[in-house]
Formats: C-alpha cells, structure tokens, sequence
C-alpha cells in the first residue's frame, strides 16, 4: 500500500517560488487503476515523480507498506525505483543502441538477477506485451506502439509493485492509445497502476478511480482509500550494475559510432606509438650493447688488485660545503683529505689466493698474477754474459689455465707469427705490436741485434736462450751483505752453470686483429709457473733467510723502515723540506725499504699484487663475479676485497648515457599522452551530453549514481585498451621500416625491438591515463538530475 501524507513540492527559479505540490495526501490500494488529470502545470507528473523516487519531496511522508522515506538515502530511493516501481513515458525512452531484449532485460541487471533467469523473465514480458518475434530488432526498427509496448514490458519485467504510466498514450494514435490502455488495465488486476493523463475520455473508460488535479491540489477523487492499515516487513533489494554490465552498455553505443572511436583511439595513441618506438630502439640497442659485450667484451679480465678504484664515491668535501675555487675570502679551511680518497686498499693474502685457486676452472681461459719479483735472467752477447734487465723489456706473466702451462687465453686472442705456444714453463714468448714492432732499446736489452738497423728475421729470434740464476748460485756473502756472485770478474761462469736454468723464445705472437682482450704489452711473456718455480727456491735462499733475521738492507747494507713509519717518512719529506741538510742525510723524496719490499723483490714473497681472470665467455664471468662477491659476504667494508670489470664498466656507462636518453625522449613522446587526455576529457564531455536521456533511464531504472559513473568510465576503458592496443600494434609495425632503416645506415639487425612487457605496460598506461581523463565527465553525468535528464532529446 502506497501513502501520501501532507506531500510539498515547490521548485524556486530566482526569486519566483512555484508550488507544484501544496500538502497532498492520498492512500492508494495494492492494486487499482488510478488516473490522475489535470491541465498542464497543475502538479500532476510532479507527483508522479515525487512517488516514482525521481524527485524529493520537501516536506511531508511517501509510506510505502508502512515503511517511512523520510530518512531515505540515495541509495534507498535507486533501490525502491528498481524493486518497487515500474515507469512508462510517453516518448518510451528506450536506449536506443541496446536491442529489445536487453532494453527489458536492464532494470533486472541492475538488480543483480542472474542471465538465464532475467532473459526468461524478459521474453515472457515481451511475449505478454505481443512482441515476442522482435527481441533483437533495435528501438528504431519498431512503430510507435510497438516502442511503447516494449516499455511496458521494462517497467513489467523485475515484476514491481507499482506502475507509473505519464501519458503513456500520448504519442500515439487512437487505436493504438486504446489497444495500450487494454494492456495497462489488465496489469492493473494485481498490481497498482497509477497514470497521469490530460485524456479524459481515455481516463474515464479504462481507470477505476479518477483523481483531478489542479494548482497542486486535489480536487476530486472519485474512489478515495481511507484505510490506515500497516503492512510490515518491506525490504529494498540493492542494486548494483557491475563493471562487465557498464562495459557492455558503453560497447554497444560506441559500436553505434565506430568512426568517430577509431578516430579518438588513433588520435589518443599517437603517445603510445611514440613511446613504443623509443622503448623499442633503446631495448634494441641496450641488446646490441649487451651482445657487444658477450661477444667481444666477455674475455675482458676481472682485476683484483692491491689498490682498487672506487667509481662511485661520493661528492668531494669542498662540494658538500659549497666552497668556492680561488675564493677571495681570507679564511683557511681544514678537512679531512682521507674522506676524498677514492682508493681501496685490498688485503690479498694466502687464504684468498687458495680461495681463488678452489673456482671452478671450467669457467677460466687464464689467470695472471703480478709479482713484485726480480728474477736472476743472464743474456749471453759477445761471448760475454750479463744481467737482463727485466723492467726494460715488460717482462710480464701471460693468463694461463690454472695449473696448465698452455694458454687457451693466448690461442684465442693472439696470432702466432713464428714459433710454438708455451708448452712448458721455461719457454719465452715474444709479443710484438700490430706493426710486428718492438721498441730498439728492448731489442738491445735481449741481446737481439738488428743488422740493417730496421728489422730481424723470426728465425733468428725463435730458439734464443737465456739463463735464469737462483738466489743461491747468485749472491754470496761478503761479510754481512751479500753480493752479486762474480759481478766484478765474470758472469759467464753463472750463465753456463749446470745449475742455471735454460729459458729460450719458443714463439712470436701478436695480438688478433679481431681481438678485444688483448692486454699484453710489447716484450717478454711468461708463464706463472716459471715465476713460481723462482720463488718456491728463493724462499730458501740463504739471502731471503738472511734478510728475514736482519735489521737492515742485506743487498746494501742500508736501514729499513716498518710499514708504519714509512708512509709517515714519505709523507713528511717533501722537496725543499731537507735542504741544508748534509751528505749524510736522507733523499727528500726517497721514503726508506721496508723489510717485505727487500723481500719481495728477492722473489721471497709468492702473495701478487695484482691477478687478472680471464672468463671463457660472459656467462662464466657471472658466476666468477659470484663466486668473488660471495668472500665478502658478512665482512666489514675496509676487509672486503674489491674487484674492476672493465667490460661492466663500459657498458654500465654506455647503458646509462642510453638509459638517459630513452628517459628524455620518453618525456617529450609523453606530452602527446597529456593532450591526449585533455581530447579523452572533452570527448567524454561530449557524449556525456549525447547520453543525457539514457542517463535519466538509467536513473529511473535506479541505477545508482556510482552506477552511472561506471558506464562512462567502461566507455573510457574501451577507449583507452583500444587506443593502447592501437598504439601498440602501429608500433609493431613501424619497427619493421625502422630496422630496414637503421640496419642501411649501420649495418646492425633487429635493433628496434618492443619488449612484450613493455607492451603491455603500455596498454595499461593507455587505460589508466584515459581513465583518469574522463573521471569529471563520469562524476558530472552521475550527478544530473533524474527528471532533467529525463526531459533532455
């Protein structure tokens, strides 16, 4: 039972007050036909709309079953418009881009009914209303009477309570209008049928009670309700259109204007395309620059030296307090330098040397180590024999597999010219430039004469011997000094000595034209296991074990200085600190050996100060790089030691300078995303407008206002996928032109490639940027009024 009680309406436009209902009450029965007339302005579809929950009232009570709606929210009134109350206009308001069927079938989707049961409710409503052969033609394909009888069936459908009929047959003809008014009296058997009409013969000869109106007021009432009867219990079913629901609204009337949303979609993915591409040549070229490295950068040693570098320090001390260079000011600053050192010292001992010995070999082309060591090497020239000076001719230790005397690392970067590779540890190997040059003074330096004084034939280098003297046979002992054995007769005796080692040049190479990781310089290469072979004897010697019981320089008889006064001495003499001093006085700038220093160099030492690894390829130099970053695990920072991976470097820094150049391009591509939302905006706008009538539908239908908003955001998604995938597909395909462009111009393959993530990433953005777009335009469309939009063409 339906209640009106002291029901005011009033509509103020400026300083005019129009009262459309003054105070009505009226009781309605469960089920009557009730036809309200009146002359236009009287109040008559305002009250149809204040009972139909499109309009509030502004004071009074509307009981529904004896449930007050004073205190209904919005939501309230959306439900009690869906489960309650069924409307049929007089100009149908259809949708017209939804079929018939689904036209009915929309006030049961808003109450969440489920598919089969809602498209059985709507044919048994359309079959009701004689339509039942017309379920999938559109509005626009029916007459007059058929669009009404459709509406009929909508408000019949989610089987309300009420039916409110505004001049259902006013649009219509005389046979028609009657053939309506049958159908409405005979569903106003079991339900309440309340229509508003100026038709009084119509009113009259189908409605069973008459209600005239005027002025707001009522003026008679033919068959008045008196009951105060209360029925209990009544409930509101809430409802909700889902997101699946408002996308297949919004699809079905953008397919209704496929040109103007392909248009938008292209116009909108014109940032996309931009994007793409840039992403698509930087993850080409980010590929290329990684292949560069694989291929050609992957033999690159890892270094692990006594003194590591730190690329990554922060910014200097004068920078952090902004001090200017060359200031004028006439004040002295102080800071502490050490903060500014940019070195590491690492602290390679024995246990890290056997560390590095337990990797897995598999993954090394070579090791070299780089030993403060001077070995005892004899020349012979003239039938006279003297010491080499290794220093002059970059003696040098060439990267050899662990525990092997061939080297893969040689084999694979450096040509062989004449000769043999090392095959044991006393063969030589003579490395020349890529002009087969080597500089004269290391020529002379090896006993190696130049007859024309311009070039020497390999054969007669190949096969060259020298000797190699142990510490033992070298120096005796003079007193407390060892000496130099037959240094000042002749060293002819040591050099042909069954004791001395022979060492001969077995082979020539030259670094590979092809090759990026060559690293040996001009001069004598040899294997670790001959340096090795040197200091296992020399940390026997008599001289080693002399010099590790003395004070003081077992060579030359000088002082010798701890580790830890020697940095201090070095640092306090500086040029100009010592002058005036006497002949007996310390160099200025010489800081006094250190015990190790003296040691080392007599080959007593086996600890390098430098080892270079040599990767098989870039897959092992990952897992070397893993296996050195596992020792430092859990150590403290000072403890830790470091290694330089010159080939990450250099690709580090290319990746970045590429990075930062996507990063500015990305940028001004993205701009044509910001104007692309404004047009998303606008267009959104736009059909906003365009959708008024269907918004009021929607509305009286009891949609919700977040029910609206959904639609227009499920039309701004589709628009956004469609856009994102447009963009992306576009790109797709100029990337083809792209590559056959740049591979012209550089000869480099495939370099614009789009990243499936990428991609996708990109589609999202489309979305969620169009999205974002048209969040005003879907908040202005859910909060039009009802009746407004109702009224809209």
């Amino acid at each position: 039972m339906l209640q009106l009680k002291n029901v005011a309406k009033s509509y103020v436009t400026g300083d005019f007050t129009q009262v459309a209902l003054n105070k009505v009450s009226l009781n309605f029965r469960k089920s009557e036909f009730v036809a309200i007339l009146g002359q236009s302005g009287s109040g008559k579809t305002t009250l149809l709309n204040v009972i139909g929950g499109l309009d509030k009232y502004d004071s009074g009570d509307l009981i529904i079953n004896g449930q007050s709606t004073k205190n209904f929210k919005d939501k309230d009134w959306d439900a009690y418009r869906n489960n309650s109350v069924g409307f049929i206009f007089q100009s149908y308001n259809l949708i017209s881009h939804l079929s018939i069927v689904d036209n009915v079938e929309m006030g049961m989707t808003l109450s969440g009914v489920s598919s089969s049961v809602k498209h059985k409710n709507a044919v048994e409503a359309l079959e009701r209303v004689g339509l039942k052969d017309h379920l999938h033609k559109k509005p626009n394909q029916l007459s007059g009477g058929q669009m009404q009888r459709v509406a009929i069936a909508r408000a019949l459908a989610n089987d309300p309570d009420i039916i409110l009929a505004d001049e259902p047959t006013g649009a219509l003809d005389t046979e028609t209008s009657e053939q309506i008014m049958e159908l409405i009296k005979e569903i106003a058997k079991d339900k309440l049928v309340i229509m508003v009409t100026h038709n009084p013969e119509l009113a009259y000869k189908y409605a069973n009670r008459i209600v005239n109106f005027s002025d707001g007021n009522i003026k008679s009432d033919s068959n008045p309700f008196d009951s105060e009867e209360v029925l209990e219990g009544y409930k509101l079913k809430k409802t909700s259109m889902s997101f699946v629901t408002a996308l297949k609204l919004s699809g079905k009337n953008i397919l209704t204007k496929k040109w103007r949303t392909a248009i938008i979609s292209f116009a909108s993915s014109i940032g996309i395309i931009g994007i793409a591409l840039v992403l698509a040549l930087s993850n080409g070229f980010n590929k290329q620059i990684s292949s560069f490295e694989t291929d050609t950068m992957s033999n690159y040693p890892i270094t692990i030296d006594k003194t590591a570098m730190n690329l990554q320090m922060s910014k200097s001390s004068s920078e952090k307090v902004n001090l200017k260079k060359y200031t004028g000011k006439k004040n002295i600053y102080s800071y502490d330098s050490s903060k500014d050192n940019q070195a590491h010292t690492n602290d390679i001992t024995q246990k890290y040397i056997d560390y590095l010995n337990k990797m897995d070999k598999s993954l090394l082309d070579g090791v070299t180590y780089t030993r403060s060591i001077n070995m005892n090497i004899l020349k012979m020239n003239a039938d006279k024999a003297t010491l080499l000076n290794t220093s002059k001719v970059n003696f040098q230790t060439f990267p050899s597999n662990p525990d092997k005397i061939e080297s893969n690392y040689l084999k694979e970067n450096y040509d062989l010219l004449d000769g043999s590779y090392s095959s044991n540890k006393t063969d030589l190997m003579l490395v020349v430039d890529e002009y087969n040059r080597l500089d004269t003074s290391m020529l002379k330096e090896l006993g190696i004469d130049t007859p024309d004084g311009k070039s020497i034939n390999f054969k007669d280098i190949i096969g060259k011997q020298y000797k190699l003297i142990m510490n033992n046979d070298y120096y005796v002992k003079t007193g407390n000094i060892y000496t130099v054995n037959g240094v000042a007769t002749d060293l002819s005796k040591l050099y042909n000595s069954d004791k001395a080692v022979t060492l001969k040049i077995s082979g020539i190479v030259r670094a590979k034209e092809s090759s990026k990781a060559a690293s040996l310089s001009s001069g004598i290469a040899y294997s670790d296991e001959l340096a090795q072979h040197f200091i296992n004897d020399a940390v026997n010697s008599e001289v080693v074990k002399a010099q590790q019981g003395a004070d003081y320089n077992v060579l030359t008889g000088g002082m010798l200085a701890t580790d830890s006064t020697k940095a201090s001495q070095a640092n306090s003499m500086k040029p100009g600190m010592n002058a005036g001093m006497g002949s007996g006085s310390m160099s200025a700038n010489i800081a006094p050996e250190t015990k190790d220093s003296v040691l080392a160099s007599l080959g007593a030492t086996s600890i390098p100060k430098s080892i270079a690894l040599y990767p098989k390829n870039f897959e092992a130099k990952k897992s070397i790089k893993t296996y050195l970053d596992k020792w430092n695990k859990g150590l403290k920072e000072k403890n830790k030691i470091e290694y330089s991976d010159l080939s990450a470097t250099m690709t580090s820094l290319t990746g970045g300078i590429m990075n930062g150049i996507t990063l500015v391009l990305v940028a001004f591509a993205a701009i044509s995303l910001v104007v692309s939302m404004i047009m998303i905006s606008i267009i959104i706008y736009i059909s906003v407008l365009e959708r008024t009538k269907e918004i009021g539908i929607l509305r009286a239908l009891g949609a919700r206002k977040k029910d609206v908003s959904r639609v227009f955001n499920a039309e701004t998604f589709i628009i956004g996928a469609c856009s994102g995938l447009m963009g992306i597909g576009i790109a797709y395909l100029l990337t083809i032109p792209a590559n056959s462009i740049i591979y012209s111009a550089t000869e480099l393959k495939n370099v614009a490639q789009l990243k499936p993530s990428h991609a996708i990433t990109l589609v999202i953005v489309s979305v969620v940027l169009t999205m974002l777009a048209g969040i005003i335009p879907a908040r202005m469309a859910a909060k039009k009024d009802p009746v407004e939009a109702l009224r809209s063409e």
